[in-house]
């Protein structure tokens, strides 16, 4: 399975993580919407499986790709659009993903200590959400400056 189904120069893996990651992203939109009709269980459950199943999808596809394409070229080639998108997108995805972690800790269980646990909710959950958005943005302009070659030069 090594040929993409979108039409770009993308393998089947790299097009299914991309439409994965923008249902995800709408499915956070989702899951914002039911905190804000104070559906608060229904958002719980949804923003949940979404941050753990972003979490697969980053230990089985994008770390190994990271590994094998970009990190052995840092930092002699972070000039090049090439690498910089995806570190960039490496950087704040890693940031977005622990930070919804946290959350998801700190806000659905009782494993961390009080002392550890959120008590302005809106304002972390908000952030989370905008920095979630940024870096799918950034995987958007990473996927179509790997993919999408008749859009940019090497």
């Amino acid at each position: 399975m090594n040929e993409g189904f979108l039409g770009t120069a993308a393998s089947f893996y790299a097009d299914l993580t991309l439409l994965l990651e923008i249902a995800m992203g709408v499915g956070l939109l989702i899951g914002a919407l039911l905190a804000r009709l104070r559906r608060f269980r229904g958002h719980a459950w949804c923003q949940s499986v979404i941050v753990l199943l972003n979490l697969a999808v980053i230990v089985l596809t994008m770390i190994p790709s990271f590994r094998v394409h970009v990190s052995p070229k840092i930092p002699l080639k972070l000039g090049k659009a090439y690498y910089a998108l995806a570190t960039a997108h490496a950087a704040l995805g890693t940031i977005t993903e622990i930070a919804g972690l946290y959350i998801l800790l700190a806000a659905g269980t009782s494993i961390l200590p009080e002392k550890f646990r959120i008590t302005k909710y809106k304002l972390w959950m908000r952030t989370v959400l905008v920095l979630w958005w940024a870096v799918l943005l950034l995987g958007l302009a990473t996927y179509a400056r790997w993919y999408v070659p008749h859009l940019f030069r090497k």
